[in-house]
């Protein structure tokens, strides 16, 4: 029973990502033939109309990953390789007591489960994005990144597993307290050391050399009180023609990073809106909300991961003896967005919030709206942003507003 309810579960989730994706399509599609005026304002015809065949070749590929998605994980659920893995690493150990093999099996069965994606992922980088320009990878640095990224897995992810089941074995009934408290701590660890251990290991930083472009970052720095270790430029073209900003770390250990193809495609001041929209994140207390509601999701999360652990049905409805955290632990992760996708609305509304108070305080930054308009309807240009999703989809799946809704707010229109 319990087993039939989680892949009701999966399978209605499914039917709500079919469901919304395939509102936007025909609402893409309704508008394809003529912008409407305000997104008129933003592309020119053959920009809109190269656009509209991005949005709906992405839409389409995102609907047969996510069917292809959901089919792995129903399989893997109900064909035994979990319980089968889970036996298989039990026997790796001298010791019955031993805990790394519970650390390694979490870590296998993760990477494992990620392998019958790779052909999606390579389709959607060489095939999709390339069609549209926006390739600008190699299969040699594609392969590089996923060898990378399994080994920054196995070198980061072992130690806290090993370190979080530990903590489960010697804390007692309050144990999920401490897991939390060591898993959201890491976390807060790796926002300090991830710009200077991890992001070299795929992207080169370098400074942002003297000129127009540094004076007038440094300066709108000072003007709005926010203070940054450094200003440096990510080598983001390597990948992509996407372009993107962001900060690294927090208090004096702050970094700016902008792409190197966001430098390419915007102009001084409108690279200074951007920069003054990030800003407004800081200066308007957005981080610190958004680390706390993490925190209490997460902590959340602990509290039903304990609950799963003491019952006597969920770990067998897998397979599994009840009470091994491994499993639950591993059943948590690939489950948990099951019951948290019907979050997504509610998050990406707070986010959207945010966005407009972003922007807000660039436009008192920057002196009025125009060089935050002129950066939004560039970077929608540039990217190919759909300006015309269905509101149920873009209401459910966008952290940003759209283009044409952050403008009307800009501009008071």
């Amino acid at each position: 029973m319990v087993f039939t309810v989680v892949v009701a579960l999966i399978l209605l989730k499914l039917l709500a990502e079919l469901g919304l994706a395939l509102l936007n399509r025909a609402e893409v599609r309704r508008n394809a033939g003529q912008a409407p005026a305000a997104v008129a304002a933003i592309m020119d015809a053959d920009t809109y109309r190269k656009a509209v065949a991005y949005t709906l070749a992405k839409n389409l590929f995102g609907m047969w990953e996510e069917l292809f998605g959901t089919a792995v994980l129903v399989l893997a659920l109900a064909s035994g390789v979990l319980p089968w893995l889970y036996a298989q690493s039990a026997g790796w150990a001298a010791r019955p007591e031993a805990l790394w093999p519970d650390a390694l099996f979490i870590l296998l069965a993760g990477l494992l489960l990620s392998v019958p994606g790779l052909p999606f992922d390579w389709w959607g980088q060489f095939r999709l994005e390339a069609r549209f320009g926006f390739n600008q990878s190699t299969p040699g640095l594609w392969l590089a990144d996923k060898l990378k990224g399994t080994a920054l897995a196995l070198v980061l992810g072992f130690p806290l597993l090993w370190a979080l089941l530990t903590v489960v074995q010697r804390a007692g009934a309050t144990w999920w307290l401490w897991g939390f408290a060591l898993l959201f701590g890491f976390q807060l660890l790796m926002m300090v050391l991830y710009p200077k251990l991890i992001l070299p290991l795929f992207n080169k930083l370098t400074p942002l050399p003297e000129g127009e472009l540094r004076t007038r970052l440094l300066a709108l720095a000072g003007r709005t009180g926010f203070r940054a270790s450094t200003i440096e430029v990510m080598d983001g073209s390597k990948r992509s023609g996407h372009s993107n900003a962001f900060f690294t770390g927090f208090g004096r250990f702050r970094r700016i990073v902008l792409f190197d193809t966001l430098i390419a495609q915007l102009t001084p001041e409108e690279l200074e809106a951007v920069l003054a929209h990030e800003i407004g994140h800081y200066r308007c207390g957005h981080i610190p909300r958004s680390l706390a509601l993490a925190a209490a999701l997460q902590l959340g999360g602990f509290w039903a991961l304990a609950a799963l652990v003491r019952s006597s049905w969920f770990n067998p409805a897998f397979g599994f003896a009840p009470g091994q955290l491994a499993p639950s632990l591993l059943l948590f992760g690939l489950l948990g967005g099951v019951a948290g996708f019907w979050l997504t609305p509610l998050l990406n509304l707070l986010s959207r919030k945010h966005e407009y108070e972003a922007d807000a305080f660039a436009r008192q930054a920057m002196g009025g709206p125009a060089a935050m308009v002129g950066a939004l309807h560039r970077l929608a240009q540039k990217n190919l942003s759909n300006l015309t999703p269905h509101p149920w989809f873009s209401g459910f799946h966008y952290s940003h507003p759209t283009p044409v809704e952050r403008e009307a707010a800009l501009t008071g229109r």
